[in-house]
């Protein structure tokens, strides 16, 4: 069977790698922020530039990363973040490809839900999964009413998928707390992850369909890539004293 290569990602590299992440993150965030609602701003070339930058850059840290928990937890989250990019791409288009990057989305939660799954059956802690489910559930009620009809069945499936995904990401890590093993610190950098991006995707929604926030790009990118770093480094299992 084929598998991603070991390349061993050290620690300093990693470190430069994270600050270029960070300056990019910055860019995107300056871009869209300085662009507004001016399809003609010269800033959206920045936000353009940077924010598929940023992504790439996390998928090289997930593809890199050294002695991971699994192979196919890592082919699947670099599988999710991947898509994950193309999601990025569709929605900072000019012109209406909304509905393009939630199935790119979608795809990325699905991804990455199956990676939550390699080493800990779904729902393992239920509390945990129905949580985020009730979260997500609550969501929905919230935004149904400004919602256009032909979006009601797409968002329905996709609120399902990634508030299922939080929710396992959580009953993972609490699993692997409980059972002592090595996998509980790279389970509770993907449950923040997870979580991270429930947040992100929740203020992106209220921000497109109910309210509009200050300032929205630095809370919606902030969390976002928050949430695709902390995904990509669960990749790697932790460091162990010798």
């Amino acid at each position: 069977m084929s598998s991603i290569p070991a390349t061993s990602t050290p620690p300093t590299s990693l470190r430069r790698t994270g600050l270029a992440v960070c300056l990019l993150a910055i860019g995107a965030i300056a871009g869209s922020v300085g662009a507004g609602s001016d399809p003609d701003s010269a800033w959206l070339w920045l936000h353009w530039l940077c924010k598929p930058t940023v992504t790439l850059l996390i998928l090289w840290v997930a593809w890199s990363s050294p002695n991971p928990v699994s192979m196919r937890y890592q082919r699947w989250i670099v599988g999710g973040t991947a898509a994950s990019m193309a999601g990025d791409i569709f929605l900072m288009l000019p012109g209406d490809f909304f509905v393009h990057g939630l199935v790119s989305f979608l795809l990325a939660h699905l991804a990455f839900l199956v990676a939550l799954t390699t080493d800990a059956r779904f729902g393992v802690r239920p509390v945990a999964l129905l949580a985020c489910l009730a979260y997500g559930a609550f969501n929905l009620w919230a935004l149904w009413p400004s919602l256009p009809d032909e979006l009601h069945i797409p968002v329905i499936v996709y609120i399902a998928v990634l508030a299922s995904m939080g929710g396992q990401a959580v009953a993972r890590a609490w699993h692997h707390v409980h059972a002592h093993d090595a996998l509980a610190g790279p389970a509770w950098l993907a449950a923040a992850g997870a979580l991270l991006f429930l947040l992100s995707d929740t203020l992106l929604a209220w921000n497109k369909f109910r309210i509009v926030l200050p300032w929205s790009a630095l809370w919606v990118l902030g969390t976002y890539y928050g949430a695709m770093w902390l995904l990509a480094r669960s990749v790697a299992q932790a460091e162990r004293d010798a």
